[in-house]
């Protein structure tokens, strides 16, 4: 077993309370195996699903039979993501059965970063879970991800994958870049993860940017830990991703180190290339016509490059003064974004 921690001021304070499990009364067992109060709920499972109607029925059952053992307490919120199967029918069936199931559905695909998102903004447990609902994770591992951050002993923990899958080539190669390029020290970045529901606020409403949750949240210094979680062969169905996400997935990681590194003072980047290049620029072009008033020499190539390093730089800065203003407009966006959600969390259902 391995254990990676990142120390972090933000996340601590308020958020390094430990969120223990409540005193009322125990979940007691009924005729699905689980029933709770409804008032108040410690844990949200956020479970995306796409075509997943041969699954959903074994994975509440298993579920069910996890939360009977466990004195927290429990909601499952299912992502219908599109689904062309009977996932829908499904669930609404299954939603009769167990009352700690709640249903959200897209009309159309919208990926699990959208889905988590829809998740989120219905949970009402101060710890959120991602878990896929094609059983390759099983359900009885859900406490164990979501014990640290109750003890108050970390704000997101994180399963490494154990035992053999089809991507594990794949999946290592991506690891072992995102390791050097974010400096994470975990062992799988892509799986299954609890979270405190802050966590959320930090993510960028990207497509896909899911998979660099423990990134995002260890840059604004959550403390992320990682425990080994068993990986089993899918039950039903088959994978939605293939090969074709490879380059989709390095873009996103080029995309997110960029956003981390120079979202906040894009001038950093951008003003400091303009101001390299407009004085590079400006030299050349001093030294040239000294040249050309004093000894009557001039080279056209020579002037050519000049005037482009004076263009380009003075373009570079500008791009990084627009660019700073759209990052003072999106640093109060965030702000109102947070404020409405604090409202509406506040307020009673």
């Amino acid at each position: 077993m391995g254990t990676g921690r990142v120390p972090g001021e933000a996340g601590r304070g308020e958020l390094g309370t430990a969120l223990r499990p409540r005193d009322s009364r125990l979940p007691t067992p009924g005729s699905v195996g689980y029933t709770l109060d409804t008032s108040e709920i410690d844990v949200s499972v956020l479970v995306p699903a796409k075509d997943e109607a041969e699954n959903l029925p074994l994975f509440m059952e298993k579920a069910a039979s996890a939360f009977a053992q466990s004195s927290v307490r429990y909601e499952v919120i299912v992502i219908d993501d599109g689904s062309e199967d009977d996932t829908w029918k499904v669930l609404q069936e299954l939603a009769g059965r167990y009352d700690f199931l709640r249903l959200a559905r897209h009309r159309v695909r919208r990926g699990i970063a959208d889905a988590l998102r829809t998740g989120y903004l219905r949970a009402r447990g101060e710890v959120l879970v991602f878990y896929p609902a094609d059983l390759q994770f099983l359900p009885e591992d859900i406490p164990r991800l979501a014990a640290p951050i109750l003890a108050g002993e970390s704000d997101m923990v994180t399963g490494f994958k154990q035992g053999e899958y089809e991507k594990k080539f794949v999946s290592s190669v991506y690891n072992a870049l995102s390791r050097a390029l974010f400096h994470v020290p975990v062992k799988d970045l892509n799986s299954v993860k609890a979270y405190r529901r802050e966590i959320m606020e930090t993510l960028p409403i990207r497509p896909d940017w899911h998979r660099y949750m423990i990134v995002i949240a260890a840059a604004h210094g959550f403390t992320v830990t990682e425990i080994p979680v068993p990986l089993y062969p899918r039950h039903s169905g088959k994978s939605k991703f293939g090969i074709g996400r490879i380059p989709v997935g390095v873009l996103d990681m080029l995309s997110v180190w960029f956003e981390l590194r120079f979202g906040p003072k894009p001038l950093l980047l951008f003003g400091m290339l303009g101001l390299g290049l407009f004085a590079i620029g400006l030299v050349a072009g001093l030294f040239a016509l000294g040249r050309l008033l004093l000894f009557g020499v001039g080279t056209r190539p020579v002037w050519t490059i000049i005037q482009t390093c004076l263009i380009v730089g003075s373009v570079l800065f500008a791009t990084g003064l627009i660019g700073e203003q759209i990052a003072v407009h999106r640093a109060e966006l965030r702000e109102l974004r947070r404020r409405v959600e604090d409202q509406h969390s506040d307020s009673p259902e």
